[in-house]
């Protein structure tokens, strides 16, 4: 990927700002669907870095501090966790703006002023497109551009405003502009991933056009901009039509599986795949028990079912090998599927599980773990008709898993222990999740739950 030049400093005084912002962001950022420290409550911010795009247009880089939960005595700790705010400052705030209102600073540089998410705002939201069209560094921001690519001026920006852990926003139904708001240091594989697979001449992959990243305090990626497949649905909106008409989805499951497997290929080709033995095999197992237990003590509904979960480890552990591992999505569910019209099945969001550090997102895996999100993806849908269909799952299941075969010549189900396991270490990231974010969804992980420990 093409570099930028070393950044500058913008010298913006950071105590200060924080004396402003710390009392606003205790209330605004815990109700922020990305935020990711639920459950934990905030006792201090750290400001890293504040860089002005304009003025009365911030960007920033914020750590927070949480109250220490209890834990095992052999526990790591929790490690901290950096956002990344873009904001907008004003002295009074526009009726169009309110849903954007952060709140109104009384102390600080900012004391008497109107603080603001500014993704919501088209003007700020067009400067930060303006950025990308023209690459350079403002302090230690840096903006790229793909030089193949063509960026028109004068977009018109959208944000957005589905759930999800990052934001996102639209410009001229072109081109969409993902902004991670939880940063960690390295590069993220929503960029690396699709960069190397347009490489490979991938076409189910939209290919970055542009891209922002920091080198404070650690080269960190901040977003990337790909184009917008206007028309196209994502898999999770059309299998939902699917039942609520009645009708199978079994040839689009058999082409998302085909899909799948072409991705899987291309990214093998990209970063050489590594075989798995009886060693590595076994810290896999031993890192889903690991995984379990903990969500066990987090969520007490999943603690009768540990045993039966756990067997699913241990035959994996027992294994003399779990074949290759490679670069693989990750995350990969219904939702991260688009599809046009009659036309092919495209993957997206290539960030991984955004809960998982960056450097086990960025980890060789066997591709069953891919095909296992699906599955499960395919799970949720049918638990969210009503009532439930569950046949509808399984032709779904058996239909991706044979097209993934025809593509790529493995057949996942061959592989029934490793299949398994990943399926049920996924139940338990989903039990999680849930319990954490969306409580009136934890019966649906938790049907899996039951399922799997008696399998």
């Amino acid at each position: 990927m093409p570099k930028a030049a070393p950044p500058r400093s913008t010298g913006l005084p950071l105590a200060r700002l924080l004396t402003s912002l710390a009392p606003l962001l205790h209330e605004w950022l815990p109700r922020q669907r990305w935020f990711a420290g639920k459950g934990r409550p905030v006792t201090d911010f750290v400001l890293l870095t504040a860089t002005e795009l304009l003025p009365g247009f911030l960007h920033l880089l914020v750590r927070t501090e949480h109250a220490p939960l209890p834990l095992p005595a052999d526990a790591a700790p929790v490690p901290a966790d950096c956002y990344q705010l873009l904001i907008g400052v004003r002295d009074q705030l526009p009726p169009r703006l309110a849903p954007a209102l952060i709140g109104r600073a009384d102390k600080g540089p900012l004391a008497g002023h109107t603080v603001y998410d500014a993704l919501q705002d088209p003007q700020s939201a067009a400067l930060l497109l303006e950025r990308l069209r023209t690459p350079g560094t403002v302090g230690p921001l840096s903006f790229e551009l793909d030089p193949e690519v063509k960026v028109p001026p004068g977009l018109a920006p959208r944000l957005l405003g589905v759930e999800q852990s990052n934001s996102s926003l639209v410009y001229g139904d072109t081109f969409i502009l993902k902004v991670f708001r939880r940063v960690q240091p390295g590069v993220n594989p929503d960029l690396e991933l699709p960069w190397a697979l347009a490489r490979q001449g991938c076409a189910r992959v939209p290919a970055p056009a542009a891209w922002f990243r920091t080198s404070q305090p650690q080269d960190a990626t901040l977003g990337v901009l790909q184009p917008f497949l206007r028309g196209a649905d994502d898999g999770w909106t059309l299998a939902l039509a699917s039942l609520a008409a009645g009708r199978a989805f079994t040839r689009e499951a058999y082409e998302l599986g085909r899909a799948t497997a072409e991705v899987h290929l291309a990214l093998a080709d990209a970063f050489t795949p590594v075989t798995l033995g009886r060693p590595q095999t076994a810290l896999i197992a031993a890192a889903m028990a690991e995984r379990l237990d903990a969500t066990a003590q987090a969520v007490p509904a999943l603690a009768p079912y540990v045993p039966g979960l756990r067997a699913a480890f241990e035959a994996v552990a027992a294994l003399d090998s779990a074949g290759t591992a490679q670069r693989v999505h990750g995350d990969l569910h219904l939702g991260q599927a688009l599809c046009p019209a009659d036309g092919p099945w495209s993957v997206i969001d290539f960030e991984g599980e955004p809960a998982r550090p960056l450097a086990e997102r960025r980890r060789p895996q066997p591709p069953v773990r891919d095909v296992a999100g699906m599955l499960r993806s395919f799970d949720y849908a049918s638990c969210s008709a009503r009532p439930p269909n569950p046949r509808w799952a399984a032709d779904c299941r058996a239909a991706y898993c044979a097209g993934y075969a025809a593509c790529s010549g493995s057949d996942p189900r061959e592989s029934p222990e490793l299949l398994r396991a990943y399926e049920t270490d996924k139940a338990v990231y989903e039990v999680l999740y849930e319990a954490r974010h969306r409580p009136d969804w934890l019966p649906v992980p938790m049907a899996a739950i039951r399922r799997l420990a008696r399998d």
